[in-house]
């Protein structure tokens, strides 16, 4: 059975969140949790209540068990940019693009659906 979860807009770039979640693809669940809470990013954090909320839409709605859960797929894509003004040197205009992500975790307990 799988289950994913996605948080829309999470406010940190994509570039940045993406280092971190290449550390956990792939693991179990309990095992990405505690690379997770080692690890002290911003991105870090968001991951985490991505991956909590997967994890619990597997073991409330399809009665999954935590220990047997393994991420299958995860990705984050680019949401939207919202552009923003400063003013630079000498009278100039500087561009500043504060960038959004959406944050996708989908876990698996690898057992065919019947």
């Amino acid at each position: 059975m799988e289950a994913k979860a996605i948080h829309k807009g999470a406010l940190i770039a994509p570039r940045k969140a993406r280092m971190t979640l290449d550390l956990i693809r792939g693991k179990s669940a309990l095992e990405a949790k505690n690379v997770l809470l080692t690890t002290n990013t911003k991105a870090s954090r968001l991951i985490k209540k991505v991956l909590d909320s997967a994890v619990a839409n597997a073991v409330n709605n399809n009665g999954a068990d935590e220990k047997d859960l393994k991420i299958t797929e995860t990705y984050i894509n680019e949401g939207r940019t919202l552009k923003r003004y400063k003013i630079g040197s000498r009278s100039n205009v500087d561009k500043r693009y504060k960038r959004s992500s959406h944050i996708m975790i989908k876990v698996s307990d690898m057992k065919k659906e019947d």
